[in-house]
């Protein structure tokens, strides 16, 4: 092939010389890009993209085949279809001819992918064709966005946080109650002290009468009722207090008359009440 070697008007080349070699497709003008001004959008597994390359040449009103021969199939990736459109410029006063394919592409797997090179003939008049070749351009994959994984972790963290909450406020209502029984048997225990003070000096009915009454407390604190409306005797019949018979009875004789009576049996009727109502005389 002489370096005069050119192209015909039906894209052949006309050669004069008897060695049939081919020409360089840059000595003949033709050359080959691939991908858009704005280069490979951000792709996720399942996407669809356009990939185009375009082959193009300088020559005066003469057109040329050009063939794809490969596919983009590769690694990750699946060429769902090819389209061409073919168009004419002017370039610094010489004509441009073009022809673009524009290759249709499925994302199947993420990572680093390569769109391959992508390989045309254009044949000649010698039986043989001029070979293109675009160039290998990297792809990167990433996984879809998940937001479940989001929406998980947060429900989990709010369950938490309502748990460790709920415990924190249960903790106080416990503590609060258990401060509130403290505060009541620490009241009764107070009153049990001025009533043992006093089983020597005090009226005996009078003094019995206030015994029922820090009895009456105690059953309200137990049973959750106000102490106005504690009646001891009902709940020993009820089978709610036992063993207060006879602490009951001598409440009763108190009220309807009563009499006279020694310290030391007041001093009796103080320790079985302080038994029933489970307070220590060692505390005092």
């Amino acid at each position: 092939m002489e370096e005069n070697d050119t192209l015909t008007a039906d894209g052949n080349i006309d050669s004069t010389a008897q060695e049939q070699v081919l020409p360089r497709p840059e000595d003949l003008g033709i050359s080959i890009t691939s991908g858009s001004a704005d280069g490979i959008p951000a792709l996720t597994v399942g996407d669809t993209f356009e990939y185009p390359v375009t082959v193009s040449w300088n020559v005066q009103g003469s057109s040329l085949l050009v063939v794809p021969v490969s596919s983009v199939n590769a690694k990750g990736l699946t060429q769902l279809g090819v389209s061409q459109v073919s168009a004419r410029s002017v370039k610094d006063g010489a004509e441009v001819a073009s022809i673009t394919f524009t290759y249709k592409i499925m994302v199947q797997d993420t990572g680093d992918l390569n769109i391959p090179a992508l390989k045309f003939e254009i044949p000649t008049s010698l039986g043989s064709s001029i070979d293109l070749r675009s160039e290998s351009v990297p792809v990167r994959v990433d996984a879809p966005f998940n937001p479940l994984p989001i929406v998980v972790g947060a429900f989990v963290a709010a369950c938490l946080i309502f748990a460790g909450l709920w415990r924190a406020k249960r903790r106080a209502r416990a503590r609060a109650t258990v401060a509130a029984e403290s505060a009541a048997a620490a009241a009764l225990r107070e009153k049990m002290v001025v009533l043992k003070q006093r089983v020597n000096t005090a009226d005996s009915r009078e003094w019995l009468l206030e015994l029922e009454g820090v009895c009456k407390e105690f059953a309200a604190g137990k049973f959750g009722a106000p102490a106005n409306t504690v009646n001891l005797e009902t709940l020993v019949k009820d089978g709610k207090l036992e063993g207060w018979e006879n602490l009951v009875e001598e409440f009763a004789h108190a009220r309807y008359g009563g009499g006279k009576r020694d310290g030391f049996e007041n001093k009796e009727t103080w320790k079985a009440a302080m038994k029933l109502m489970g307070i220590s005389e060692d505390d005092e």
